[in-house]
């Protein structure tokens, strides 16, 4: 399966949060960590990102139903 690599932009898109919160967030070892795609450029493979978002919604407490 080939996997896409997507830009800084497209992650803040995706996840609501800014730049230096996911730089933080590699920092601490919470977050993927990108690959170089040649000089200052880097990207993240979509699927990375994407297993993420579901280790989060996976974590996240659930709302109890109130009757």
């Amino acid at each position: 399966m080939t996997s896409r690599i997507i830009r800084l932009p497209e992650v803040i898109d995706r996840l609501s949060i800014s730049r230096s919160t996911i730089y933080l967030r590699i920092s601490e070892g919470k977050f993927p960590r990108p690959v170089s795609l040649g000089g200052r450029l880097v990207g993240w493979h979509e699927s990375d990102i994407q297993q993420w978002i579901e280790e989060r919604e996976s974590t996240a407490p659930s709302k109890a139903k109130e009757a």
